[in-house]
């Protein structure tokens, strides 16, 4: 790989932690849960958008907010294929006006086959998707921006709206894009301020198939692409990954092993994954940094069981 520096490398360390399906479901707990996050010191409560067992982003999102006054929250992201932008455009600025600036536009194409599949909406190819969410970009930044939008596009027309609210961060939100395809990964580094390193999804599920897409080889090649394609934008990008596995423990070896076992991944692989953290909070530590020297990784996301178990690694790299 070609020795990369700048922008991405010199980012300090946030963490966010996905909070889509909590034990309970009640104003008190959510609320209390919220203000555990912010306590614990992670950057961001972040919500994703499936028609699963989880709840709905917009409602759980300013709940989370109103509970808290630092903490940023944001969607994990949004599927672009279930809200017209101009409609998501507002739910966002409304979100950010009301939440004092703490909010985080994660914006994709839609991947899940299953929440297609199961309200019956049509699942185009991946290019018509990816193709459908560069225009909705164009239309939301245009609802963000000062005057009336008029746009003309192949899946979306506006003609002389004017966008309201207009968001407290400007010229937006910080937008959040993730993919592990060349063709996302290059309309990221376009459009977006945050890049998320994803396995590629193209799949539509989330299962042993993967693994070779987590590799450090398939890891530096997309940091690769992204290079490329932002230009002189790549000092303004940061770049963050998604935890899928995440246990602190002393016996590290072992787990590992299992690891590489369930997703078709030599014992070295899983080790380096950078879709996983296994082992002590030094191991971690060592891990994470190794990563951002080596990736330009700094904003880490990790599930909702890893809560309480990597607060302590929060504690000695948030902010550093």
């Amino acid at each position: 790989m070609a020795e990369f520096s700048g922008g991405p490398y010199k980012r300090p360390f946030r963490f966010n932690i996905q909070c889509s399906s909590p034990a309970q479901v009640d104003a008190r707990s959510w609320a209390d849960l919220a203000r555990q996050v912010e306590d614990l010191g992670y950057a961001t409560l972040t919500v994703s958008d499936h028609l699963d067992e989880q709840v709905a982003p917009i409602a759980a999102l300013m709940a989370a907010a109103d509970a808290t006054t630092t903490l940023r929250i944001g969607a994990m992201v949004f599927s672009n294929d279930y809200r017209h932008p101009v409609v998501l455009a507002k739910e966002a600025a409304t979100l950010d006006a009301l939440s004092g600036g703490r909010f985080e536009l994660g914006l994709g194409a839609g991947w899940m086959t299953s929440d297609y599949e199961r309200a019956g909406l049509p699942l185009d190819p991946p290019g018509v998707r990816i193709s459908r969410l560069a225009e909705s970009l164009a239309v939301i930044k245009g609802m963000f921006a000062d005057g009336p939008l008029t746009f003309h596009g192949t899946h979306y027309q506006v003609a002389g709206l004017s966008g309201t609210p207009k968001p407290v961060q400007r010229p937006h939100p910080p937008i959040v894009i993730g993919g592990g395809g060349r063709r996302l990964l290059t309309l990221a580094a376009r459009e977006a301020d945050i890049i998320g390193l994803n396995m590629n999804m193209v799949g539509g599920v989330i299962d042993a198939s993967l693994g070779p897409n987590a590799t450090t080889a398939a890891t530096e090649e997309k940091v690769g692409w992204i290079r490329e394609a932002a230009g002189a934008r790549w000092d303004e990008l940061t770049l963050q990954v998604r935890i899928h596995l995440a246990i602190v423990t002393d016996n590290r070896g072992e787990i590992v092993e299992q690891l590489a076992a369930g997703f078709g991944l030599t014992t070295e692989q899983a080790y380096a994954t950078p879709h996983a953290l296994c082992g002590s909070v030094d191991q971690i530590v060592d891990d994470l940094v190794e990563r951002r020297e080596r990736f330009g990784i700094s904003t880490i996301g990790v599930a909702l069981d890893s809560l309480t178990a990597l607060a302590p690694v929060v504690a000695r790299l948030a902010g550093t």
